[in-house]
């Protein structure tokens, strides 16, 4: 075995049971798909194949759920951030219709793989809300409920009146919902969902960072520090971590995504009469601000929040203060704030806000850019990719396949993101 793995703290790390013991890469390895990647994507796949009897084997530079999967809000939203419906028909044709079908189902996909696999990720599936922050975006929300209503989604506008009742605040001038959205542990659901591919048969090595790979004959190469996984397939499901452990891992797909720092923070567990105010139906909420309000409940009722910060200086001590003046202000029944567990992982932003899928070669293929999004679709996008590299038609899936597109002056656009905050509340601040 190799050296122990130092997983960030987080509310998720500290209330989480273990995951599984597994294996590093030793020398030569043989499946029949290799897997790179140990969070949802990777996972969702893997267990897809394994099911089917695939012999599979997952690679993880660190262990499942160690990155975004196991950081994030654990918000289930079944819509993409900005792209709507028309916009992927649009520019994607039939395999846009193809998606749109996705996501409207995936946030269902997940909720159901929780329940068929026995994952206890403390899963809530009570709905998700989208508040709209100033009277002009209702237009947003009215086009978005037209829209993904045209597609059977379980869509429904809201009222002032019914957001206030629903969220316990008045901030907010109404917006809309879907009833299949919620919230999980996501890091209960990443090491639940690799408990679930060993028991179907499938293989999980960790502590092993993939170098690159590369096409030899007939077989994919996967080289780490201590040996080859040779493979039929691949699937590269490191999103906005692809260039996070080696430089000559797809460096054209790591490229193509902007990797931002998305911070999360835990309050106190609030006592039941406050709690029963706010969001008293315990749905996921996230807003209509460019730099977004969310929120959602754990199950000790700890509300779970976050947002961004500018300046890169003392960043998890000035974060606080921001966020528990920005919960106050909308919830004044709450009282002074204060956290008990703070964190932060990646993001993977594209410039257009598209997610991007991508043909490696024979048999391999690839995706990145989740938006902010992608809880849901990328546990959703593992079911396509699994039936992608066991040779089902593309033309039946709902991959939108595209070349890669590197942002040129990428390590400076990288470094400039955090300041796109500037903009964003000056375009919230704004009437629409």
């Amino acid at each position: 075995m190799a050296d122990a793995v130092e997983w960030p703290s987080s509310l998720w790390a500290a209330v989480t049971p273990p995951g599984p013991d597994l294996p590093d890469v030793r020398g030569d390895v043989m499946a029949d798909v290799v897997v790179i990647g140990a969070g949802f994507t990777g996972l969702s796949t893997a267990l897809h194949l394994a099911r089917q009897g695939v012999d599979v084997a997952v690679v993880e530079a660190a262990e499942p759920g160690w990155g975004a999967s196991g950081r994030n809000n654990g918000q289930v939203i079944p819509t993409l951030t900005r792209p709507e419906p028309d916009d992927i028909i649009k520019r994607h044709g039939e395999a846009g219709e193809r998606l749109v079908h996705l996501i409207r189902d995936c946030a269902q996909i997940l909720f159901d793989t929780a329940r068929e696999e026995g994952i206890d990720a403390e899963a809530e599936q009570n709905g998700w809300v989208q508040p709209v922050h100033s009277p002009g975006r209702m237009k947003i929300a009215e086009r978005r409920v037209a829209q993904w209503s045209r597609f059977g989604a379980p869509v429904s506008m809201k009222s002032r009146e019914e957001m206030r009742d629903i969220t316990g605040s008045e901030a907010w001038f109404g917006g809309w919902g879907n009833t299949t959205g919620g919230h999980i542990n996501p890091l209960a659901l990443a090491r639940g969902l690799a408990r679930a591919v060993l028991k179907h048969g499938g293989r999980i090595y960790a502590r092993s960072p993939v170098r690159t790979f590369r096409r030899g004959g007939a077989y994919w190469l996967t080289e780490t520090a201590q040996g080859t996984v040779k493979s039929r397939g691949l699937v590269l499901a490191t999103n906005a971590y692809t260039g996070e452990f080696s430089k000559d891992l797809a460096p054209d797909i790591a490229r193509e995504v902007v990797p931002i720092f998305s911070w999360q923070l835990a309050t106190t567990p609030l006592s039941d009469n406050v709690r029963k105010t706010i969001i008293p139906g315990r749905q996921a909420v996230s807003d209509t601000h460019r730099e977004l309000y969310f929120a959602r409940y754990d199950r000790r009722n700890r509300l779970v929040t976050g947002g961004a910060i500018l300046l890169p200086v003392k960043r998890r001590e000035r974060m606080q203060p921001y966020i528990a003046q920005r919960l106050e202000r909308l919830f004044p029944q709450i009282g002074p704030v204060s956290f008990d567990y703070v964190w932060n992982g990646y993001i993977g932003i594209t410039r257009d806000f598209f997610p991007r899928m991508h043909r490696l070669g024979p048999d391999g293929f690839a995706w990145a850019g989740c938006n902010g999004r992608a809880v849901g679709f990328s546990v959703a996008l593992g079911r396509e990719l699994a039936k992608a590299v066991t040779g089902t038609p593309v033309a039946e899936l709902a991959l939108p396949l595209t070349e890669p597109t590197p942002l040129p002056l990428h390590g400076i656009v990288r470094q400039l993101a955090p300041a796109m905050l500037l903009p964003y509340r000056y375009l919230d601040s704004r009437e629409i």
